[in-house]
């Protein structure tokens, strides 16, 4: 019995020893629960980039280096497209996987306008949060009401598109971050990263008078003496790459440039984060998507459902990237981010009602079968500007029906007072771009396109007696669409 018990003792000491040499880290790992494998999963929306100003889109003026590295290693979605052309209703569908028309979010969240989604939608965040992940959101949310769309931590809040918010100073945002994504490694995160960059800076003062007045540029949040951090990238007038929905004058580069300006600052703050996500060792494991709420803040983009407003950039960066810098030509919306992300993170997304379908089988995928059209689903931008449009784009056709044609199209606040609208009208020009300024603000109740043959969408071929098979077909197919998603405005086939 006597050697027995010294040789328990001795075991019980080798025992210790060894767990001594192992170090008190390895002590403290032994008695942790075991580590999450899932993927961390980052959200960068931007806001207002369009999908022509970024290098690794074909735009050889415009230094995106973060951007287009985070490309370089991911996948670059050549189709991808937002559902609304406008903040707040994008933003929704982006964290519901739900038309704005049926989710709430109908218009601008913030100040007169209040719009709000539904309380019983139940947004990404809160889903994320069920399935054991932690969140946090920094920058713009710019969606209602809170208990919809609810982080666990607010990490610095945005104050839309106020030059003195963080959300204009990306690389301060990537610092915000970074105790957030290290505190507790064994938990994975979902961090929504919303930056106010580059949208206009705000057209309105607080006390009502007008910050611009259509007679010099946007600065689109530049300042003097810039943000911390943050390197200046600067423009000049000449070197911008003018879009052809644009018209190419001074007026319109100058304010290029100085959208230029605000898309190289934001990239900074997303190479900063990934710089963050690598120094911590957490790259390598998390899902990055970088994307727009919308297209650029001009006339002929944003608020409209012409390409430039709605075909948007959209980078996926996948834990485990196998394939990198590939191109995939899968046409994807806004409503299937949210059921993808779920199904990264391991949620069974066939238990939750959406509008879209998780794309994350196909990511990598080559010669992708059955994405071959989306649909959009405008309503309102400001409370005033009411303009309701359902569009259905297949790859080669694109059907726009605009509801209430009989108006005139609305102009958004900082859209009309721009130096590239004002100047035109100013010097009482007649074009403005591709299209007249009456075809603009004037519009039939169809919209008809040839995509392949007509990218700038100038020749509509609805009353083409040639295109009527067409026409008749994209019909059906867009009021079934309006059917099954429960779209109030589904009656105005009929009554209006």
């Amino acid at each position: 019995m006597l050697i027995l018990g010294l040789i328990d003792c001795l075991s019980i000491g080798l025992i210790l020893l060894q767990g001594l040499a192992k170090g008190p880290e390895r002590l403290q790992d032994d008695s942790r629960s075991p580590v999450d494998q899932r993927p961390n999963i980052v959200l960068i929306v931007a806001d207002d980039h369009g999908r022509e100003a970024v290098g690794c889109y074909g735009n050889t003026a415009i230094r995106t280096p973060h951007i287009d590295q985070l490309a370089a290693d991911g996948v670059r979605f050549s189709n991808a497209f937002c559902t609304a052309a406008s903040c707040s209703p994008s933003r929704s569908v982006v964290l519901t996987g739900i038309h704005n028309h049926a989710n709430g979010m109908y218009g601008l969240e913030h100040q007169i306008h209040h719009f709000r989604s539904f309380d019983t939608v139940h947004a990404l965040p809160v889903r994320l949060e069920q399935a054991g992940y932690r969140t946090a959101r920094i920058g713009k949310l710019h969606v209602a009401p809170e208990s919809v769309y609810r982080f666990q931590r607010v990490l610095g809040a945005g104050k839309v598109n106020d030059p003195a918010s963080i959300g204009r100073s990306p690389v301060e945002m990537a610092r915000g971050c970074y105790e957030f994504m290290t505190e507790e490694p064994a938990k994975p995160f979902f961090l929504y990263f919303a930056t106010d960059d580059p949208h206009r800076s705000n057209t309105i003062a607080p006390d009502g008078s007008p910050i611009f007045d259509g007679t010099k540029p946007n600065l689109f949040g530049n300042r003097p003496g810039g943000y911390p951090q943050v390197g200046d990238h600067f423009y000049q007038p000449r070197e911008v790459s003018v879009p052809a929905y644009l018209p190419d004058n001074r007026a319109s580069r100058m304010e290029l440039a100085q959208y230029y300006e605000a898309i190289s600052r934001l990239d900074q703050g997303v190479g900063r984060l990934v710089e963050y996500l690598k120094e911590t060792g957490q790259y390598d494991n998390t899902l990055i998507v970088y994307l727009s709420d919308n297209g650029a803040p001009f006339p002929g983009a944003k608020t409209n459902l012409y390409e430039p407003g709605m075909r948007l950039p959209c980078i996926v960066k996948l834990p485990g990237q196998h394939k990198r810098g590939f191109v995939q030509e899968a046409m994807i919306s806004w409503v299937d981010l949210m059921p993808t992300l779920l199904d990264f993170a391991g949620v069974d997304v066939n238990t939750i009602t959406t509008h879209g379908r998780s794309f994350r089988s196909i990511v990598e995928q080559a010669s992708v079968t059955g994405w071959d059209d989306v649909y959009a689903s405008h309503s309102l931008h400001e409370v005033t500007m009411y303009y309701p449009m359902r569009v259905l784009r297949e790859r080669r056709y694109k059907l726009i029906f605009n509801i209430a044609h009989e108006l005139t199209y609305p102009m958004a606040l900082d859209l009309y007072q721009s130096f590239t609208w004002q100047n035109g009208l100013k010097k009482g020009e007649i074009r403005y771009g591709k299209r007249t300024v009456a075809a603009y603000l004037h519009r039939p109740r169809f919209e008809l396109y040839d995509i392949l043959a007509d990218p700038d969408e100038v020749r509509n071929l609805a009353t083409d007696p040639k295109y009527r098979e067409v026409l008749t077909r994209m019909q059906a197919k867009l009021k079934q669409f309006q059917k099954q998603t429960q779209d109030p405005w589904v009656s105005k086939w009929e009554f209006e």
